[in-house]
């Protein structure tokens, strides 16, 4: 079962859990039903299961939120155009969220301060889940003698990150992680989540160089020791952990 069907499970269960705990209740007293209490009750039943799974927060706050948020939208009687085009949207630009629990983050000029000192000189670099160009363009400016690369899957990060990046970055690509190889980089960086680490690392291990760098910002490698870190010791959330492939 893929990870995203694992979470419309969960959520079903939850609301399937609520509904025969409440009807009994209001049919023994003949009473309306309060479908916003139900509703705050199946998110909170979701949220619970979330976090006894150890899902990622997003997950817990998506699972706490969507039912109250369902039926909130209803009463406002919104044509049904308008919730299409919103998740539209949200698929262009959180894409990766969907698909591979991949959420869309922005790594900062401070991110490519510290990679701009500890990069090699001409090194090929790639930046897996690019966004919209926030880590490459400053990194660009600090080393410009780096060959900087960018890859997203996201359809409007991507756009905008190519509007951004046009002259600046040669090598913006649109496209599947898992199908791009990692074999000419010297280095590659991400900022993604905790779910894609272990396979992405086997990954780089299995197509990068002996003694090239993996750079995961925020996220380590389970099982792995960092050869190094990079970051304000307080703040894991900016904390870069440097890994070298092994021989």
């Amino acid at each position: 079962m893929s990870a995203h069907h694992r979470q419309l499970s969960l959520q079903a269960a939850a609301a399937l859990l609520i509904f025969s705990l409440a009807w009994p209740y209001y049919y023994l007293r003949a009473a309306a039903w309060d479908w916003a209490l139900v509703a705050a009750a199946i998110g909170a039943a979701a949220f619970a299961a979330a976090r006894l799974t150890r899902q990622p927060w997003w997950w817990q706050a998506i699972h706490l939120l969507f039912a109250p948020l369902l039926w909130a939208a209803l009463q406002l009687q919104i044509s049904p155009i308008w919730y299409l085009g919103m998740f539209m949207v949200l698929f262009l630009v959180f894409r990766g969220a969907a698909s591979g629990q991949i959420p869309l983050y922005l790594s900062g000029a401070s991110t490519a301060a510290r990679l701009a000192a500890l990069l090699p000189r001409q090194a090929r670099v790639l930046d897996i889940g690019a966004g919209i160009g926030s880590l490459l363009l400053p990194l660009g400016r600090q080393r410009p003698d780096l060959h900087l690369n960018g890859i997203e899957n996201a359809p409007l990060p991507w756009l905008a990150g190519w509007l951004r990046t046009r002259g600046k970055i040669k090598n913006w690509h649109w496209g599947d992680l898992w199908q791009h190889g990692l074999a000419p980089y010297q280095a590659v960086y991400c900022f993604l989540s905790p779910a894609p680490m272990a396979a992405l690392w086997r990954k780089a291990c299995q197509e990068m160089r002996p003694g090239s760098l993996f750079i995961s910002k925020a996220f380590p490698v389970p099982g792995q020791v960092p050869e190094s870190l990079a970051g304000p010791a307080g703040s894991p959330v900016d904390r870069l952990y440097i890994y070298r492939i092994p021989g």
